[in-house]
C-alpha cells in the first residue's frame, strides 16, 4: 500500500494544497512495517489537480491536516481514501500512527482558517 503525505519542512503541511513535496510511503499493512520511503516534489497548486496526480504515483491513501469536503470527493473518485484530521507530525510518526489505525480522529482543519474546513475546502 502506498501512503502520500503532503510535507513541508519535514512535517505534514497542515493543508495538504500548499505543500512542498509529498513523501510517498509504501508499507505493509499486516506486518505494520515501511517498505520504502521517498519524497516527490508537489505539483504547481491548482484547484482539483492533486487526486489525480497522487493517484498516478500509485498512492492508495492521503494523510491530511485539512480537506474539504469538494477534495475529498475528488480523492474518493480517484480511488484514494483520505485520512484528515491529523496532528502536525513528522513523516515516521505519522506512518507508524497510520499503521497503528490511530490517526483520522481529529477535525480537519485547515492552516489557513482556525475552524475546520467547509464542504469546499
Amino acid at each position: 500500500m502506498r501512503v502520500a503525505i503532503p510535507v513541508t519542512d519535514g512535517r505534514l503541511a497542515m493543508h495538504f494544497g500548499h505543500c512542498d513535496q509529498f513523501a510517498l510511503v509504501d508499507v505493509d499493512p499486516e506486518k505494520r512495517e515501511v517498505l520504502e520511503k521517498r519524497a516527490v516534489p508537489a505539483p504547481p497548486h491548482q484547484r482539483g489537480v492533486l487526486p489525480g496526480w497522487l493517484a498516478e504515483q500509485g498512492a492508495e491513501v492521503i494523510i491530511a491536516g485539512g480537506m474539504g469536503g469538494r477534495a475529498e470527493g475528488l480523492f474518493r473518485e480517484k480511488g484514494v481514501r483520505v485520512v484528515a484530521g491529523t496532528p502536525e507530525e513528522g513523516v515516521d510518526a505519522l506512518v507508524k500512527s497510520f499503521l497503528e489505525g490511530r490517526l483520522g480522529r481529529g477535525p480537519a482543519v485547515c492552516d489557513h482558517s482556525e475552524k475546520p474546513c467547509n464542504k469546499d475546502g
